[in-house]
């Protein structure tokens, strides 16, 4: 199986222009809790991600007001991605070696043309290799790393 297979397709991106009220308005809207993040709104191509975590720990956590703030200013870089034919085990290893729940991916050009999550990779493999899958992404973290 390839990432191609599992991925979600219908996702949503935002710059690092975006305010941070408008990227948690899209998260409320698509039920996420991480957007990409492009270049632009028309060139699609990754340059981080920001999560629901990194807008709390990285602003209000450090005392700063997520109302005055863009995704350039809590995002996580540099982006760490697979693409649409790494197999499920790669895609899986990187989660695993970053700690992370949810992985975009990126086409040819570095754009943005799905996303990966737990619950995606979890769906699919064995037992196994999930219960080792998610203790793995469990172990405790360095303050100040995303999710």
């Amino acid at each position: 199986m390839k990432v191609r297979d599992i991925m979600t397709t219908d996702v949503v991106c935002c710059t690092k222009d975006t305010g941070l009220t408008d990227v948690a308005r899209l998260m409320k809207e698509c039920n996420c809790g991480e957007i990409p993040v492009a270049e632009s709104n028309s060139n699609k191509r990754l340059v981080g991600v920001i999560t629901d975590r990194d807008i709390v720990c990285r602003t209000l956590g450090n005392g700063l007001d997520p109302m005055q703030m863009a995704a350039g200013g809590c995002m996580s870089e540099p982006d760490v991605s697979v693409g649409p034919d790494d197999s499920l085990e790669e895609c899986s290893r990187r989660m695993q070696e970053h700690q992370i729940r949810r992985i975009p991916v990126a086409g040819r050009n570095g754009e943005c043309v799905g996303i990966v999550a737990q619950a995606d990779l979890a769906r699919h493999a064995s037992t196994e290799h999930a219960g080792q899958f998610v203790k793995t992404l469990s172990q405790p973290r360095e303050a100040g790393a995303s999710s």
